[in-house]
This record gives C-alpha cells, sequence and structure tokens, in this order.
C-alpha cells in the first residue's frame, strides 16, 4: 500500500489544510478521532546541534544580512501519542519577548504561542511519504511557511507526520 493509498490520509490532509496552525489543526485531528482526551497538543523539545541556518530557510523567510533566526525541533503529542516530528525555523525579533520566553522555556506549540500575531500559513510542498529529515514511518511531509499579515515571514517549516495519526478509526 503505498503512502497516497493510507486508509484516512485524504481527510487528515483535509483537516491539515483547513487551518493555518499546525497545532490547531492537530488538535482537530486529535478530538475526532478520539486520540486523547482532552485533545490538548504538547510539544516536546528535542535536542539538537547548533548548525547553521540552511541559505534554503534563510531564502524564504527573506532575511536581512546577520538577522538571528531561531530553531526549534519537537515532538508533537496529543496524550501519550506522538504525532509529529516537527523543525522550526523562526525570526525572534517579530515575536514579543514573553513569546521568545515560552518558546525557549516551556512545551507549547509555536502556533499556540505565536497565534495573537494572526499569521496565515503558506504551503510550500506536500509530499506522501518521508520527506528530507522526518523520520521512517512518516505518512506525509509539509513544508509550509508562516507570514504576518503584513506579509513579512516569520517561520518556515518542515512537518513529518506520524503513522499513528492513521491508526485509530473515528469514533
Amino acid at each position: 500500500m503505498t503512502a497516497t493509498t493510507l486508509p484516512g490520509l485524504d481527510a487528515f490532509e483535509a483537516t491539515l489544510a483547513r487551518h493555518d496552525s499546525a497545532t490547531a489543526a492537530l488538535e482537530d485531528w486529535c478530538a475526532s478521532r478520539g486520540i486523547a482526551d482532552p485533545a490538548v497538543i504538547q510539544a516536546h523539545k528535542l535536542t539538537t546541534h547548533a548548525e547553521p541556518v540552511p541559505e534554503q530557510v534563510r531564502a524564504a523567510l527573506r532575511t536581512a544580512s546577520g538577522e538571528e533566526v531561531s530553531q526549534r525541533q519537537v515532538r508533537l503529542s496529543c496524550g501519550a501519542v506522538v504525532l509529529s516530528v516537527a523543525w522550526n525555523w523562526y525570526l525572534p525579533a517579530r515575536l514579543t519577548p514573553a513569546m521568545n520566553a515560552a518558546l525557549k522555556d516551556s512545551d507549547t506549540p509555536f502556533g499556540k504561542v505565536v497565534a495573537p500575531l494572526r499569521f496565515r500559513r503558506e504551503t510550500l510542498e506536500t509530499i506522501a511519504g518521508a520527506g528530507k529529515l522526518c523520520p521512517a514511518g512518516t505518512i506525509s511531509t509539509h513544508r509550509a511557511r508562516l507570514v504576518l499579515p503584513d506579509g513579512r515571514p516569520l517561520a518556515y517549516l518542515i512537518e513529518c507526520y506520524t503513522a499513528a495519526n492513521l491508526a485509530l478509526t473515528p469514533p
């Protein structure tokens, strides 16, 4: 069975497409599938090595020379179920000090922390299965950019959605 024929994948992709925030989409999906009660998404930060920001990320974020780009790698879970592994490069200068502190010191998902900025999501690429950086068992990979209402980029994302999203059928 290929990734494009996985039962429930079309419904999952449609849920992702309805939301600008992957966090909001995963909470919606988690609730509708009965994955956990309450359907709350947690971001579990993963230890990463400080690596230079890829040029593709800097280009997508349209960074100025020397502009700081922060990175956060997380596993997003609903209850005990890991729904995605994600890489997020973002521009801390476009966030409030409280938002930057929350991203550094908490497991609150990026989408929840920056929701007051009213960003919109621009999908750059969707791949059936595992894309670059994604772990084995990834059913769908998304590359996206989050953009502020004035059109300035805020974040660049690589999201690897796990097979656990399709493991349970809706109640």
